[in-house]
């Protein structure tokens, strides 16, 4: 354990609500560096028992579709009802720098100045579907800092939907109208996703486009069967402009909460969401193992100029790769 980390005092800290070490604790388990890995874990052990409290919500949808917009005039609404709402935002990642592009914080200005609130924007980096790696580890931080709500922003680039679906309780999809992608939202696949539609900038002279793409929508979602029985998608449109239909949002949010809580189903989707995070966290150690290791990185190196050749199929030079690595541990 890295000797510079009082874990301790840190996991105080974050149990008071302190949000100067709640923001250092982020850090330590966001961190890339091996030396923090066991001061981190030894964080979240202390935290774990003060967590799963909190509302999850994934929020994501095509660039431009309003996204952070939306989440500011939600989240000011939630604390307006007197909720703690944490907001991890995942911005798209500088290639040259490695950091966060879009700087979510400098664009929920209203949101980020009241103390019942936390905005903490992280770079998406190299993992897939625009979720940060560590984007679970930072919500059950906030959890444990008393936020009884957390909504994760993602980048909305493809598989960022599956991604952000696997660790919450409701996935939000927001829909822009007058983005000329109205049939690419009803793809069969992104709404079987969604727990509910939000249909965005509902006012001015784009509101009658938004009542005719809400109608779209909740036409398709009647058309399919629903991955569980016991919630049907729903559509709402919302004006962040006007802060209208905030009201209707949170109240399909709190009817999928009742009805999933009401049977247990939603600690068995948690459990399950845990499973499948550890084995996304046995995939990127490997990974990252083989990365870092010298002999196998330069073994990699010449298969992958076989495979760009087309003297070797990727397939077999995986299997290689591994074995050398397999052998060498």
């Amino acid at each position: 354990m890295s000797p510079a980390v009082d874990v301790g005092a840190l996991a105080d800290g974050v149990l008071r609500g302190d949000r100067r070490l709640l923001g250092r604790a982020i850090t330590l388990v966001e961190s890339a560096r091996e030396e923090d890995r066991p001061a981190a874990a030894a964080l979240l052990a202390r935290l774990l028992p003060h967590t799963g409290r909190a509302v999850r919500l994934g929020i994501s949808g095509a660039p431009g579709v309003g996204k952070s917009t939306f989440i500011e005039a939600f989240g000011s609404w939630l604390v307006g009802q007197g909720r703690r709402v944490a907001v991890l935002a995942v911005d798209p990642s500088s290639q040259r720098s490695g950091g966060s592009i879009l700087g979510d914080k400098t664009r929920m200005e209203q949101l980020s100045r009241t103390d019942r609130a936390f905005i903490r924007p992280s770079p998406a980096g190299r993992t897939l579907g625009g979720v940060a790696r560590r984007t679970r580890e930072a919500m059950l931080v906030c959890e444990a800092a008393g936020y009884d709500t957390v909504l994760i922003e993602t980048v909305g680039v493809g598989q960022s939907e599956a991604a952000v679906a696997s660790m919450v309780d409701m996935f939000l999809l927001l829909i822009a109208p007058g983005g000329g992608d109205d049939l690419q939202g009803i793809k069969r696949g992104i709404v079987e996703l969604a727990d509910l539609i939000v249909v965005t900038k509902a006012d001015g002279t784009l509101a009658p486009d938004a009542s005719r793409i809400a109608a779209d929508y909740a036409g398709a979602l009647g058309l399919l069967r629903p991955a569980d029985g016991r919630w049907h998608a729903q559509v709402v449109s919302v004006s962040a402009l006007e802060n209208r239909g905030m009201a209707d949002v949170w109240r399909a949010v709190m009817t999928h909460h009742d009805v999933f809580v009401a049977d247990g189903e939603r600690d068995r989707r948690r459990a399950r969401q845990a499973a499948a995070w550890m084995w996304t966290e046995v995939t990127e150690e490997v990974t990252e193992s083989l990365r870092s290791d010298r002999t196998v990185a330069a073994l990699a190196r010449d298969l992958e100029n076989d495979v760009i050749a087309g003297r070797l199929v990727p397939g077999d030079a995986a299997r290689r790769l591994l074995n050398a690595w397999r052998g060498k541990a």
